[in-house]
């Protein structure tokens, strides 16, 4: 039972459960108490070993029954295809070329445990539970049925074809045709239970492989190319992403910086102790939390971007002290209570419905900012703007931007047009940028990630 043990573990780190060396350790104790009798006491008692949450309770559940899930060879789909041959009372007459083919006289006996038990013996040999990707199930399929024999079971079957078309047309000759639809029939069954057992293998140990492709490809997506469909897996991937930079950045406001000795300070303390340093002093930085004003353009062009800068910042409240939303096209309104009291799903929508999708203008937009909320900029805020600076020939007001320079910690522009792009047509960038602290092209929520975790990293620098 250890290389089945092991299989399960590799399971469950596939389905995000943790399984260190220790855990497996004490999980294999734990079999070794309970013993496989009891299926339910099994699963019970190796789920108290490994699962450590309630959502790895109910991945655990899953990924148990179907692991452990022995359904080959029993089920019928309907099409009579998935029934194995049976035997006849002619089959005596060919004993000596079945008895060269041990998977023919498996299938004509009928035993489903016992083929179910010989595919998984061939599944470990050819290394089934090594596969990666959904590609390579047919791969798999066939080198398993090669190992139990398949092409010595086709031989026989051509073989027995051709007895059966001789031109004695005797009684051998029609039970040799027999014999031979009934394996032809056995060899369709096995293709088709192979396929269901490498899909197994493929969801128990791959399918996070092309989960991982899948949301890599998205991450590296330009963000206004992203379709609906993919707006839920993008949102789980901006929350993790956020989820990670809390984590990081989430400590004391007074943090050690280890190996740094602080000699004065030391030497100060311990000269009651005719300077023998009993007493050791380390030098320690302060870490500030983020107070962040975010202003994103919400015209058609950025709206998917803004959507996701947006959960990205939102999702990141424990490391952030304070942040202020606020969103334009043609006029700029405040929109943080919207974000405080509704997940992003509803409350871009919304958004969108109060202000979005108009003619943008960057000038009028900067014009409200200053004349409802400057007053609460400081040299402890950091500036983001998302937008593309197109301002379609209007006043694009430099000069508010100049005061927003003046007044803050930093101002970041994230842009998600090519830097190729900026200056062509009505954009303003050149124009805007000489008073950006950071302007960058960021289309990608690989951007937004490393864009963020500069913020953060400059506040535990200061």
């Amino acid at each position: 039972m250890q290389r089945p043990l092991e299989n399960f573990f590799r399971a469950l780190r596939a389905a995000d459960i943790r399984v260190s060396p220790a855990e497996s350790i004490d999980a294999h104790r734990t079999v070794d108490l309970v013993g496989y009798a009891d299926r339910q006491l099994f699963k019970d008692a190796l789920c108290v070993a490994l699962a450590k949450t309630p959502d790895e309770v109910a991945s655990y559940n899953d990924c148990f029954e179907m692991f452990f899930a022995r359904e080959e060879f029993s089920a019928d789909d309907g099409t009579g295809n998935r029934q194995p041959p049976e035997r006849a009372d002619s089959d005596a007459a060919f004993g000596e070329e079945l008895g060269n083919v041990p998977l023919a006289e498996m299938l004509l006996a009928g035993d489903g445990s016992e083929m179910a038990a010989a595919m998984e013996q061939s599944a470990n040999r050819v290394g089934a539970t090594e596969i990666r990707y959904f590609s390579q199930r047919g791969y798999f399929a066939r080198r398993i049925l090669d190992d139990m024999g398949l092409r010595d079971l086709e031989k026989l079957i051509a073989q027995l074809r051709r007895g059966g078309t001789g031109d004695d047309g005797g009684d051998d000759s029609g039970d040799a045709t027999d014999l031979a639809q009934r394996l032809e029939q056995g060899r369709r069954f096995l293709l088709d239970e192979s396929r269901q057992f490498v899909e197994r293998q493929y969801e128990l140990y791959a399918r996070s492989n092309g989960e991982a492709l899948r949301e890599e490809f998205l991450m590296e997506t330009r963000m206004s190319n992203l379709e609906q469909r993919d707006f839920a897996r993008m949102h789980n991937i901006v929350r993790r992403m956020a989820k990670r930079l809390a984590s990081r950045y989430s400590r004391r406001r007074k943090h050690t910086r280890r190996g740094q000795l602080d000699v004065r300070r030391t030497m100060r303390r311990n000269m009651p102790h005719d300077g023998i340093p009993f007493e050791v002093l380390w030098k320690h930085i302060k870490i500030e939390r983020p107070k962040i004003v975010v202003i994103c353009d919400v015209s058609r062009s950025v709206a998917a971007a803004a959507r996701f800068l947006l959960l990205f910042l939102y999702s990141l409240n424990e490391v952030i002290a304070q942040l202020q939303a606020y969103a334009f096209s043609d006029r700029l309104v405040d929109v943080g209570d919207i974000l405080e009291h509704h997940d992003v799903e509803t409350a871009i929508p919304e958004i969108m419905a109060k202000i979005g999708f108009r003619s943008t203008d960057y000038g009028q937009a900067l014009d409200d900012y200053e004349e409802n909320f400057m007053a609460d900029l400081d040299r402890h805020t950091t500036v983001i703007i998302l937008g593309d600076g197109r301002s379609n020939f209007t006043d694009p007001r430099i000069d508010i931007m100049r005061r927003l320079h003046d007044r803050s910690r930093a101002v970041i522009w994230l842009n998600p047009e090519p830097e190729t792009f900026w200056g062509t047509g009505d954009s303003e960038m050149p124009r805007y940028r000489q008073f950006c602290h950071v302007a960058k092209t960021c289309s990608t929520v690989m951007h937004l990630e490393r864009v963020i975790d500069d913020i953060l990293r400059s506040y535990a620098r200061a």
